[in-house]
């Protein structure tokens, strides 16, 4: 009976943590990080006063830790001052996590809230005790044990690096694949490219130019494989979250799949497998370029930006060659059309075998 209880009590708290935080961690990062993104993108229009919306923009991004650590603090029914003390938890834990920042904000703000819980409303000095309590133990582990997620993460930074060495189906391949899957995961795509400096603009790139061609490249893949990921899951799961789903997705983050995908890991297949075709024939056939911001080659369909990014490099007068036919033809497949059809192709093939069923990919609410 013992067995039985405790068994059904980790089963609560794994779905309260790695489903119900996880996904209400998602909804924070959209409601911060990447709504302020697409409004950025709409600060680039030439129009008068649209500037102001970059300004906006770059105040929501700033703001995405704490907006993912109040989420979690909410999906987890922590009292107020648990919430709002999680707000600044989630900040130390973003910066100081790096490229690994919405990972480690969703560990650290769970357990600061959890442990911050134990003593809420327990004390006559409760306005003194909760918020302290939850910040020392959000701020400790943020210092020393932050870094060290930021750590885990660079190792995937190595392993694009290692690629970029290979030749280009290989490399356009691997970027593809690794990048696509870093955009749905917890963990910041777009600061893995700009670490990288993805892009033929990038400051290592105006060092060694003979670099250049690599990193847009480089660049090229990765904006295949995040655009096969969002792009593919909104699609492939149109019949489940209709319209809401497929712009949330579509043009939000894939990262709203992760509950799903931890109760059922195939879902991942159908997309990731299409990056492993657009990323090479980005590279290979249409020699697709990033000659933009390399944050951009994180992006994907994200605001568009991905696709913006390359486009506004195609026209700053730094793309060595004349933009044709064969560059749009290039663009629109590997960032929309292809994504779209081989992702629904290989998702209805898994449905017929039984490996993803009706409600799989039904996005939590």
């Amino acid at each position: 009976m013992k067995n039985k209880k405790f068994g059904e009590f980790i089963k609560t708290k794994a779905k309260l943590y790695f489903i119900d935080a996880m996904s209400a961690m998602a909804q924070g990062l959209f409601a911060s990080l990447l709504i302020g993104t697409i409004f950025k993108a709409l600060g680039m229009i030439p129009v008068q006063g649209f500037d102001v919306l970059t300004q906006i923009g770059a105040g929501a991004q700033a703001v995405a830790g704490p907006a993912m650590a109040v989420a979690i603090a909410v999906a987890l029914k922590a009292h107020p001052l648990v919430v709002y003390t999680c707000a600044y938890v989630g900040y130390l834990a973003n910066s100081f996590g790096g490229a690994g920042g919405p990972l480690a904000v969703l560990f650290i703000a769970i357990a600061a809230a959890e442990i911050g819980m134990l003593v809420s409303k327990k004390t006559k000095v409760d306005i003194l005790v909760t918020p302290f309590v939850t910040l020392f133990v959000g701020g400790i582990l943020s210092i020393f044990c932050a870094p060290y997620i930021g750590q885990l993460v660079g190792l995937i930074s190595k392993l694009i690096a290692f690629a970029m060495t290979q030749q280009p189906f290989v490399m356009g391949l691997i970027v593809s694949v690794i990048v696509g899957v870093a955009l749905t995961l917890p963990i910041s795509s777009a600061a893995i490219c700009a670490a990288l400096g993805l892009s033929a603009l990038s400051p290592a790139a105006i060092e060694d130019p003979s670099m250049a061609i690599g990193l847009a490249m480089a660049g090229g893949a990765a904006v295949a494989g995040c655009c096969a990921q969002m792009v593919g899951f909104a699609v492939m799961s149109f019949k489940e979250n209709k319209w809401g789903g497929l712009v949330s997705q579509g043009i939000g983050t894939s990262m709203l799949q992760m509950p799903n995908i931890i109760k059922n890991p195939r879902i991942w297949i159908p997309a990731t497998l299409t990056s492993a075709i657009t990323g090479p024939l980005a590279t290979c056939v249409f020699s697709m370029q990033m000659y933009g911001d390399a944050i951009n080659s994180g992006m994907g369909t994200c605001g568009l930006l991905g696709p913006i990014g390359i486009i506004l490099g195609w026209f700053s007068g730094s793309y060595p060659v004349t933009v044709g036919f064969m560059d749009w033809l290039g663009l629109a497949l590997i960032c929309f059309i292809l994504p779209a059809v081989l992702s629904l192709a290989f998702s209805e093939l898994l449905y017929k075998i039984g490996w993803i069923k009706k409600g799989d990919l039904t996005l939590p609410q």
